[in-house]
C-alpha cells in the first residue's frame, strides 16, 4: 500500500503529516483501490469533488450563455410584439391620419417638457404640512394651554380635535377660550421634548425629531392604545373643512360702506357666512394673519372672547368675490384646487356676479375664473394656489 500511495503527491500532502499509520488512514478514507487506475481518480476527489475544474467552468459558461440567449429572445420579441401592434393599427390607415397622429404625440412630448420647465423656474409654494409646522412653531391664534411636566403648551382646539381622539375627549370638558388643562399621561416614558414631538406629529404628520424611543414599537403601541391612531393630515383636515368643529371665525362679503354697518349689527347672516378657523387661515395667508394680530393689537379680539363670538371678517367683493371663497378656504385646508365647486350652487350668486348680468357682461369662461383666482390669490399672498 505504501509503495502504491507514493506514486501520488496528493497523498503525501504535509498536512496529512508523515506518519505511515496516518498516512494509511488518510488514504483508507477515500475508498481508495488498490488497483491503479482507481486510485487516481479517488484521491483526486478528496481535494477537487466529483467533477474537474475545467469541467464545472464548461458547465457555468454553458449556462451563462443560455441565459443570455434567452434574456436577448426575450427582449427581442417583446420588441418585436410592441412594433407589430403598431403596424397593425396604422395598417388601415391614411397617410395624413399618421401624420396627425405623429404631431399629436409631439405635440404632448413638448408640452410635457413645457410643464416640466414651468415647475423647475416657479419658487417652491409652501404646502400645507410646511404652514401646519409653522403654526406649531409660531402659535399662531392659540385658543388653549396644555400644562405636561409644568411646562405650557400653547396649541389649537380644533386642530388637536380633529387629529386625536383622546384631545377630541378632553378638550371638549374645557370650551372656554385660553383653557389651561393640566396633561396626565398614563405611557411611561414620555418627557417633555417627546410630548412636543407627539404635539408636531399631530400637526404635520411627522414626528419633526430623531428620537430613538420612537423605533421602540412597545411606546409607539402604548400612544395607540391611549391617544388613537389618527388618520393622514390630508383626511383629517378634510373633515375639518367639512364639519367647521370649533370654527372661530365668519367671512362676510360685501362692496358698500353701509352694508359693512349693517352686517356688523346683524347677527342673523351667520348661516349665509362662510365658516373657518384663525389658526388655519392665519397659517396659510399672511394677509388673514396680519388682520387677526391687528384686531388683537387694538382689542377688538378681545370683546369677542368675552361674548364668546367668532370673529367676523368683513370682505370687499369688488376685490375677493363670494363665489371664490369655497376654492379658497378648500385649498387652505387640502391643497387641492377645486374649481367645479363654482358651479355647484347656480342659486347663490354673489353681488359681482349679480352687476355683471345688469352691465349685459357675459359668463366668464373657466379660463378666466382661474385667472381671477390666480390674482386673488396674489393678494392673498397663498402662494399654493397661485401655484
Amino acid at each position: 500500500m505504501g509503495a502504491n500511495a507514493s506514486n501520488y503527491p496528493h497523498s503525501c500532502s504535509p498536512r496529512v503529516g508523515g506518519n505511515s499509520q496516518a498516512q494509511q488512514t488518510f488514504i483508507g478514507t477515500s475508498s481508495y483501490s488498490h488497483q491503479g487506475y482507481g486510485c487516481e481518480s479517488k484521491l483526486y476527489s478528496l481535494d477537487h469533488g466529483h467533477e474537474k475544474p475545467q469541467d464545472k467552468k464548461k458547465k457555468t459558461s454553458g449556462l451563462a450563455t443560455l441565459k443570455k440567449k434567452f434574456i436577448k429572445r426575450r427582449k427581442s420579441s417583446r420588441s418585436a410584439d410592441h412594433a407589430k401592434q403598431m403596424r397593425e393599427l396604422l395598417s388601415g390607415w391614411d397617410v395624413r391620419d399618421v401624420n396627425a397622429l405623429v404631431e399629436e404625440y409631439e405635440g404632448t412630448s413638448a408640452l410635457k417638457e413645457l410643464s416640466l420647465q414651468a415647475s423647475l423656474a416657479r419658487p417652491e409654494a409652501r404646502t400645507l404640512q410646511k404652514d401646519m409646522a409653522d403654526l406649531y412653531e409660531y402659535k399662531y391664534c392659540t385658543d388653549v394651554d396644555l400644562i405636561f411636566q409644568e411646562t405650557c403648551f400653547p396649541v389649537h382646539r380644533a386642530i388637536l380635535a380633529a387629529r386625536c381622539p383622546f384631545f377630541k375627549t378632553l378638550l371638549s370638558s374645557s370650551p372656554e377660550y385660553g383653557a389651561e388643562i393640566i396633561m396626565d399621561i398614563n405611557t411611561a416614558g414620555i418627557d417633555m421634548p417627546m410630548f412636543s414631538a407627539l404635539l408636531h406629529y399631530l400637526y404635520t404628520g411627522e414626528f419633526g425629531v430623531e428620537d430613538s424611543r420612537f423605533q421602540n414599537v412597545d411606546i409607539l403601541v402604548q400612544l395607540t392604545e391611549e391617544f388613537g391612531t389618527p388618520n393622514s393630515l390630508d383626511v383629517d383636515m378634510r373633515g375639518l373643512f367639512d364639519y367647521m368643529c370649533y370654527y372661530d371665525v365668519v367671512l362676510s362679503f360685501s362692496s358698500d360702506s353701509e352694508l359693512v354697518e349693517a352686517f356688523v349689527g346683524n347677527q342673523n347672516c351667520l348661516d349665509e357666512e362662510l365658516r373657518a378657523h384663525k389658526a388655519v387661515i392665519s397659517a396659510r395667508s399672511p394677509f388673514f394673519r396680519n388682520l387677526l394680530q391687528r384686531r388683537i393689537r387694538t382689542g377688538e379680539e378681545i370683546t369677542d372672547r368675552t361674548l364668546r363670538t367668532p370673529t367676523r371678517i368683513i370682505l370687499d367683493e369688488s376685490i375677493i368675490p363670494k363665489k371664490y371663497a369655497k376654492v379658497i378656504l378648500n385649498c387652505m385646508y387640502t391643497d387641492v384646487v377645486d374649481l367645479s365647486v363654482l358651479h355647484c350652487s347656480p342659486s347663490v350668486g354673489s353681488l359681482s356676479e349679480v352687476q355683471a348680468l345688469v352691465a349685459g357682461k357675459p359668463n366668464l369662461t373657466r379660463a378666466e375664473e382661474a385667472m381671477e383666482l390666480y390674482h386673488i390669490a396674489l393678494f392673498l399672498e397663498f402662494n399654493m394656489l397661485a401655484q
